[in-house]
């Protein structure tokens, strides 16, 4: 398996496709590529398809995902302002695309376009339009169906709004749904580093109803938060008041959790009369949740650590990577640019790296397929 990767800042977005296509197929070194994936930035969105007409091409790849997003991943930068096309090629690599709806029906709706293999445990990269398609209800599929399925990829961030949405596959331009490729017995590893860490202390939830939880540890969750602020030196109660997101366990068999073990969901709302607050997913009592921080410099330790540990574990030499982080990391978090980008390419060295920024990032942890906020999710392609 070859990887290459290449990335064209030209505005002529024809020019932008052709120019990066041409650099990616010669880092393979005249190997046929088999997989190209394809990110423009989205002051290209009215000229996606002269960008896919462009690489099909130059390059005719007999398989091809990719999507508009806000900010654009390539080599060792993050290109988060003006024009851009990066194209992502591997050699070598079987791979099969689809596209997959939503349709509403009476009682519900269903996920239509594509049958995902029981028993198998290939990879899947899964790109999604967060308007049109819940990316949520095909994870849950996935992880109660299908077990041992993993899921790697990013809901698409091209606009405010729907109808904005760009997703390529093969020649074609989709403005809803998904689209993805399974990667049958590929050399790849999964990676999900978290842009928050924890504060105060975990808490049993005693009660719940739904998104609502309204006890934690046998009192109200204001209450707790109250206590936890309060014992905070002045700068962390700083990194409260920038955002507060909250921790939901994945593995209750943890006796000490901390950093990367939680699902991180943001908090909604509070009801100062009882003390109830509201979260991004429904909650179970018993669940075990502790209140968490956006923090640069732990989002920077936790990256280096999961990539650190994943490559002491690599049963080869990782030669390409799709990464999919989130749009509120970037300079916006960090303060300087390329922050995830430059930091996996320091500590695995120059590696093929592509991806871009997402309004939401899936991968698994513990085991589990999730949709994330805030976190670097990425898929690690091993010789």
């Amino acid at each position: 398996m070859r990887i290459g990767v290449g990335v064209s800042s030209a505005p002529n977005a024809r020019q932008a496709a052709a120019q990066a296509a041409a650099q990616a197929r010669d880092e393979l070194a005249g190997a046929p590529p088999s997989l190209a994936v394809l990110v423009a930035s989205r002051s290209h969105t009215e000229r996606a398809a002269d960008i896919v007409a462009a690489v099909q091409e130059l390059l005719a790849p007999p398989a091809l995902i990719g999507c508009v997003a806000q900010a654009v991943v390539a080599g060792r930068r993050e290109l988060e302002d003006g024009p851009a096309v990066a194209v992502w090629l591997a050699s070598g690599l079987a791979a099969e695309t689809f596209q997959l709806e939503f349709v509403r029906t009476g009682a519900g709706g269903l996920l239509t376009g594509y049958r995902f293999e029981p028993g198998g445990h290939d990879l899947y990269l899964l790109l999604a339009d967060p308007y049109t398609f819940p990316s949520h209800l095909l994870i849950e599929h996935l992880n109660t169906d299908l077990p041992g399925t993993a899921v790697v990829g990013g809901l698409v961030s091209a606009g405010p709004t729907a109808g904005a949405t760009r997703l390529f596959r093969g020649r074609d331009v989709l403005t809803s749904g998904l689209v993805g490729v399974r990667l049958p017995g590929v050399h790849a590893v999964p990676i999900v580093s978290q842009g928050c860490r924890p504060i105060g202390h975990p808490y049993i939830v005693t009660g719940a109803e739904g998104a609502v939880i309204t006890e934690l540890g046998g009192r109200p969750p204001l209450a707790r938060l109250r206590e936890i602020v309060t014992g905070l030196p002045l700068g962390e109660q700083e990194l409260v008041s920038r955002g507060l997101q909250i921790g939901i366990l994945v593995d209750e068999h943890l006796a000490a959790p901390g950093q990367g073990d939680f699902l991180i969901r943001g908090l909604l709302g509070a009801d100062p009369a009882s003390g109830a607050i509201e979260i991004g997913q429904p909650v179970e009592i018993g669940a075990t949740v502790q209140f968490q921080v956006r923090d640069p410099a732990g989002a920077d330790k936790d990256l280096r650590l999961a990539v650190e540990r994943a490559a002491t574990e690599l049963p080869g030499r990782p030669v390409g990577a799709l990464l999919f982080t989130c749009n509120g990391r970037g300079r916006r978090m960090f303060g300087v640019p390329d922050h995830d980008a430059a930091t996996i390419q320091d500590l695995l060295g120059p590696i093929a790296l592509a991806g871009f920024f997402a309004a939401g990032e899936i991968g698994p942890i513990a085991g589990r397929n999730a949709l994330h906020g805030f976190t670097a999710s990425m898929a690690l392609f091993i010789e």
